[in-house]
């Protein structure tokens, strides 16, 4: 087990390097990424404004200000250092002090937030103040400690060691249904950032090795997160005999390899399921996994449109790259070319079969199946689970069945199941996709988000017919024909989902009916 005393140990030991070489791919990253960030950097106070969300006014932000740091340090070039050396004091100088609180060794959600505990502003976990900054921010600081530390005064030097010993000490305070908290070993990427800084990692690989799969499966962000912390524990703890250290290499390996597999290079996103999702198209959202396939294989073999990242949805999630461009050449050392390979050019129709297993949401392993062509991909899980909307609890970013298609303007469209049950059962073949509610009743709805049409295109959603580039045929115990709604930035029945508008299409059990509801779905592209 690594402690936090032996973590600094570590680092003391580690070779000084004053920048890092970056690849073509990786520069373009990175200097994309600085030129936002130099352009809402606040120098009168050495933070960052708060950027996208929640588009506070005049507020500022800490976990995207140290990433920001590791940005300057990277560059180094006129007064850049001097102005990482002030964040750090800053953000370290703010670090929760009272051993006492849950909260100890935490870094502020923003500098101008009240006091955490005080009267006016009560401790809410993932609210008022976070848990898992204490890790994204720790992390930015053992990358600092082990690539910039020649750069910076000796006693910042110290301020890292100390902050760093002071955010392990905070992270083992963390347990599992304990005070709110919802870290277990599923919890992946929360898990493996707590890992790297803190703890031994046997429990993660004791569930990652029963199916070769992360238990936060296949998430378009936080799976960037995995890889960005399992990277940092490959590059700095390989020579150590610490279970991260010495599982991580191939950790990373076999996660790019299914991400692979279902990554669609004609339409430039990670089929689904996916276990947790900030949107229904990664050519519209920055999804983490992006800024690592960028370095990859480019930012054109990313993103499909040509939209400026800060008019995208989720933009403030482009903050952390250069965190990750620091770690890319590294990083992309590590990927098989074969890995590589499919990333860049589409080796044609498939089916992905896995498994994921995420206690204790899950009562049993989840089964996956995603059936991959050029122009449309249908993917989907089975499961049984204690909760409503997967590990997280939550039913607008577990996307258990997404179907995507490649529409007449060359965008994409979507077809996604938002969850209303505790279990599904789910076959996936070839154009069809079966769905059954084993725990379902004649109260039952199967309801989808369903993209709206491209500009030009119908408008407006009346029927399944209406849905551009694709003919939907409805068969099953449900009645065929959807009640539908819309749900729009400014009107409709209800609110967008992640930035995302869409038409809610739901499927009702005839009255009093006592089948198992079922519905099964075929898809014909136009």
């Amino acid at each position: 087990m690594l402690s936090g005393i032996n973590l600094c140990s570590l680092l003391l030991g580690a070779t000084l390097v004053q920048s890092v070489q970056l690849s073509d791919h990786v520069q373009a990253l990175f200097n994309e990424s600085m030129a936002i960030q130099d352009a809402i950097y606040d120098p009168s106070v050495s933070y960052l404004r708060y950027f996208y969300y929640p588009l506070a006014a005049g507020t500022h932000e800490t976990r995207s200000t140290v990433w920001y740091s590791v940005g300057l340090l990277q560059r180094n070039r006129d007064n850049d250092v001097d102005e990482a050396v002030k964040i750090l004091r800053n953000v370290i100088g703010d670090q929760e002090k009272n051993v006492s609180a849950q909260w100890y060794g935490d870094y502020t959600v923003y500098p101008e937030q009240p006091t955490v505990g005080s009267p006016a502003y009560p401790p809410v976990i993932y609210n008022s103040w976070d848990p898992n900054w204490r890790g994204f921010i720790g992390t930015a600081l053992i990358i600092i400690y082990e690539e910039f530390r020649s750069l910076l005064p000796e006693d910042v030097q110290d301020l890292v060691l100390e902050s760093l010993y002071n955010s392990t000490i905070g992270d083992s305070y963390r347990v599992g249904s304990v005070d709110g908290d919802n870290l277990y070993p599923a919890y992946s990427n929360a898990w493996l950032m707590r890992t790297v800084e803190n703890a031994d990692a046997q429990a993660f690989f004791e569930l990652f090795d029963r199916n070769q799969t992360l238990s936060e499966f296949n998430g378009p962000t936080y799976a960037g997160v995995s890889l960005y912390a399992l990277t940092i524990a490959a590059k700095y703890l390989h020579s150590t005999n610490s279970t991260i250290g010495q599982n991580a290499v191939r950790a990373i390996q076999q996660i790019w390899d299914y991400e692979s597999q279902l990554w669609n290079p004609h339409m430039r996103n990670i089929a689904g399921p996916w276990d947790r999702s900030y949107g229904y198209d990664m050519n519209n959202y920055v999804a983490i996994m992006s800024l690592w396939l960028w370095t990859l294989i480019g930012k054109d073999g990313v993103w499909k449109n040509s939209s400026p990242i800060w008019t995208m949805a989720h933009a403030d999630d482009f903050e952390i790259a250069p965190v990750i461009a620091v770690l890319s050449d590294f990083h992309s050392e590590l990927i098989p070319s074969w890995t590589v390979s499919r990333l860049k050019t589409f080796d044609g129709q498939h089916t992905y079969t896995g498994h994921a297993y995420a206690p204790p949401a899950d009562y049993e392993p989840r089964n996956i199946t995603t059936w991959l062509s050029t122009n449309l991909t249908i993917g989907t899980q089975s499961f049984n689970q204690s909760v409503v909307g997967g590990f997280s609890e939550d039913s607008r970013s577990f996307s258990p069945s997404v179907v995507q298609w490649i529409r007449s303007d060359q965008s994409i469209g979507y077809f996604n199941l938002y969850p209303t049950e505790t279990a599904l059962r789910a076959e996936v073949a070839p154009y069809t996709l079966n769905l059954t509610y084993p725990l379902g009743n004649s109260s039952s709805t199967f309801t989808f988000a369903v993209a709206s049409n491209p500009l030009g295109k119908k408008r407006d959603l009346t029927t399944l017919g209406d849905v551009d580039g694709i003919r939907i045929e409805v068969g099953g115990t449900v009645n065929p024909g959807p009640i539908i709604s819309f749900c729009g930035l400014v009107g409709g029945d209800c609110e967008p989902i992640h930035g995302f508008e869409f038409w809610n299409v739901s499927f009702f059990m005839p009255a009093n009916s006592s089948e198992t509801p079922q519905i099964q779905l075929k898809f014909n592209l136009e």
